[in-house]
């Protein structure tokens, strides 16, 4: 992802987490920490290929942060016109890629309780609960599922072969998977 990606990602955002979107400046601060030596973050967009009905057009995006050998996926949505598609499987094995790169022991994340869809992807990848966080979506005071992934770089070979690398912008850094953390 790249600062001329924020507006496009933004208009998916907010159609995707209306109650809970993230503003133009939290995008800002997370690419502000994904690029040079030091860089905590990485994110990764996911456009419409030539001879798709809108070429080059967003259809998703994820990040992922850093800390010491412990990785976070911080976000993962792709265009409702997509689900089902296995796009979201690929950006999450885009993060999963990432996170091994950086040297990461094991991979966490937070999704809503009643998203039964991406924690089938996530459980798929080897994710497993740990834990709950009460009230953790708002409005709504919906929990949010805890779940840890032990080895990120083991992770990749549950990839189906249809679950390729995401396409992404060179040098960077789920289906509306609620994992903003």
């Amino acid at each position: 992802m790249r600062w001329w990606d924020i507006d496009p990602v933004l208009v998916l955002e907010r159609a995707l987490f209306p109650d809970d979107a993230w503003s133009r400046g939290m995008f800002w601060s997370e690419l502000a920490h994904a690029r040079g030596p030091g860089s905590t973050r990485r994110y990764v967009v996911a456009e419409a290929p030539e001879g798709h009905e809108r070429p080059g057009a967003l259809l998703g995006y994820a990040g992922l942060a850093v800390s010491g050998d412990l990785a976070d996926v911080q976000t993962i949505a792709v265009d409702g016109d997509h689900w089902g598609t296995g796009l979201g499987a690929r950006l999450l094995a885009e993060l999963l890629r990432h996170a091994t790169a950086f040297e990461c022991a094991e991979v966490m994340l937070e999704v809503r309780v009643d998203n039964t869809r991406a924690q089938k992807l996530y459980h798929r990848f080897g994710f497993e609960p740990i834990g709950v966080r009460r009230g953790y979506y708002q409005p709504g005071n919906v929990d949010a599922l805890v779940m840890r992934l032990a080895d990120p770089a083991l992770a990749r070979a549950t990839e189906t072969p249809a679950d390729g690398p995401a396409k992404h912008a060179p040098g960077d850094g789920a289906e509306g998977t609620d994992t903003h953390g």
